[in-house]
């Protein structure tokens, strides 16, 4: 029998041909980029570089809360010889389709870093040398390896988490809720620390032609989440829905039976579709919001103005440096949050209090901190206390309040948002009740049930957006580049508090699996064998990984 080629295959010959049709495309591209990609900054003063040096020890302070956070979850007990087993078979198998993904990805990778270094090399007319072309594409693979590297740790860290969170769970319900929260920070602190320090050294390599480059970084950062979080995402359902058809379906036994080995490629789905995807996703949005509110502070005013102007230089500049300020404010108040989530040793304990309680708390952190930041920025380090941005007419002056409070209405969209996905999604509230109440007379009326509701909650996200993007434009209607301005300043507000958001979003896998942990290792029937509960009377570990669950869904 012959061995069959496996680069001779029909599904390698269509990938080829794919790769061939993608360079081909990139190399017959040769054309002036856009003008947004070609902005020119005035050169740096010792405030400028402060400022990047500001976000860049952020940057790392993150990663360091992020390293410390992991190394006091991997110190704690992974269980019993059993509950090791399934956790390992669960690691073995998100590693497998991480690093398969991976391997795939990095040819495409390759050819598109070599097409962006074709594309921009002869650019010179737009301010394009050899150096700044293989900034592009360097600062491109970079932004591809930054977001693969935050799915990675996260993804790691959610599957050693898992087990030490139903461990936690047979003797502390406090101990198992903060150690899925803690476990959950690593991958928001990570996917933060690594989006900053990213976009900071190409303010500190290329300084004033810094604009030229960060598209790239932008880009590989939108590439990896493309195929991290739609991969994964299709993956986590495909494995959920086929895991509940053999087990539920035909062979009639509970979730998480240890009876279907189909259970395990369920759990392998949610880290690498809701924690490895979600990270890569989250660092994406993180990373784009970033480079474009950069990309227009600095097209406001245009070189004709700053060139002859020290006024609108210096204003030019403070328009660029601000989203890095708001981001490192950021920093520290999603370090705050996770700081404040407690949990307590009690039977009616709701976690998603908690969590909650250090949502509020991030959020009120990150206001106090960019709003002084704002304040001293614009007002007490700026002499002229304003921003100075052109018109037909006049120069047009700024104080800090309208921008902090664009950045503040994105603040209030989190919130909003959040309150949404709580209300529409919580098995407390009225839409999961009734659509439970729905599913009484068959699947058809919980079906309905559930996409009425489904599409109720997206039409009240989209008026909240609308708002929003509303009240940024009210609060410059004097200028259409600065509304512009002021609605990517909204978008950095949404997303200041990612860390603590992205340990929201990583909870949800993490306790999902100690929950499989927990009921395909057996390890309840041994601790009722062996009369061990955890320190609270009647609560038993299965129902404390089980509102853990649940509150991760929500």
């Amino acid at each position: 029998m012959t061995k069959k080629h496996p680069f001779r295959s029909p599904e390698a010959t269509s990938l080829g041909r794919l790769l061939v049709l993608i360079l081909l495309v990139l190399l017959g591209s040769m054309r002036p980029a856009w003008a947004s990609e070609a902005v020119s900054l005035p050169s740096f003063t010792s405030q400028e570089t402060t400022i990047v040096f500001i976000a860049l020890l952020s940057g790392v302070i993150s990663l360091l809360a992020g390293g410390y956070w992991y190394r006091s979850v991997v110190r704690m007990s992974p269980g019993t010889e059993r509950m090791e087993e399934v956790g390992r078979a669960i690691r073995d198998g998100a590693l497998a389709y991480l690093t398969r993904q991976i391997k795939t990805m990095s040819v495409l990778v390759v050819i598109i870093a070599i097409g962006l270094f074709l594309l921009y090399q002869g650019q010179k007319a737009l301010g394009y040398d050899l150096a700044d072309a293989i900034g592009v594409a360097l600062f491109f693979v970079i932004g591809v390896s930054a977001s693969y590297g935050a799915g990675f740790i996260g993804m790691k860290m959610a599957t050693t988490a898992n087990q030490r969170t139903a461990n936690q769970a047979r003797s502390t319900f406090r101990g198992a809720l903060e150690t899925a929260f803690r476990a959950g920070a690593v991958s928001g602190m990570f996917t933060v620390g690594l989006g900053l320090i990213g976009a900071c050294l190409v303010f500190l390599i290329f300084k004033q032609k810094a604009m030229l480059v960060l598209v790239g970084f932008g880009f590989g950062g939108s590439l990896a989440a493309l195929f991290m979080r739609v991969g994964g995402g299709i993956y986590t359902k495909a494995a959920d829905v086929g895991a509940d058809l053999v087990g539920k379906v035909e062979a009639g036994i509970p979730e998480d039976d240890p009876r279907n080995p189909a259970t395990i490629a369920d759990n392998v789905g949610d880290n690498v579709g809701d924690c490895a995807g979600m990270a890569a996703d989250v660092f994406e949005s993180y990373e784009v919001t970033l480079v474009a509110a950069i990309i227009l502070g600095a097209a406001i005013i245009s070189p004709e103005y700053w060139s002859a102007d020290a006024t609108m230089r210096h204003s030019a500049l403070m328009l660029v440096m601000y989203p890095l300020l708001v981001r490192a404010a950021g920093v520290f108040a999603s370090i705050i949050g996770v700081l404040a989530v407690k949990g307590e040793d009690r039977e009616d304990l709701d976690p998603m209090q908690p969590i909650n309680r250090g949502f509020w708390v991030s959020t009120i952190a990150a206001t106090i901190l960019f709003g002084l930041a704002s304040y001293l920025y614009f007002d007490r380090f700026n002499p002229t206390h304003t921003v100075a941005v052109p018109t037909e007419q006049a120069a047009q002056q700024y104080t800090w309040v309208p921008f902090f409070l664009c950045t503040f209405v994105g603040i209030l969209l989190a919130i909003a948002i959040g309150w949404l996905t709580e209300y529409f999604t919580s098995t407390e509230k009225k839409p999961v009740t009734e659509i439970a109440y729905q599913s009484r007379t068959g699947p058809a009326t919980m079906i309905i049930s559930g996409f009425s509701f489904g599409m109720e909650s997206s039409v009240w996200a989209v008026i909240a957006i609308a708002v929003t993007l509303v009240l940024a434009l009210i609060i410059f209607s004097g200028n259409a580049l600065l509304a512009g301005y002021g609605i990517s300043l909204a978008g950095l507000g949404l997303l200041t508090t990612t860390g603590y958001i992205l340990a929201m979003d990583t909870f949800g896998p993490i306790t999902d699996n100690a929950n499989g942990i927990f009921e395909m290792s057996g390890v309840l029937e041994e601790d009722r064998a062996s009369g061990r509960f955890a320190g609270i009377e009647g609560l038993s570990g299965d129902r404390i990984v089980g509102r853990l669950d649940a509150v991760g869904n929500t």
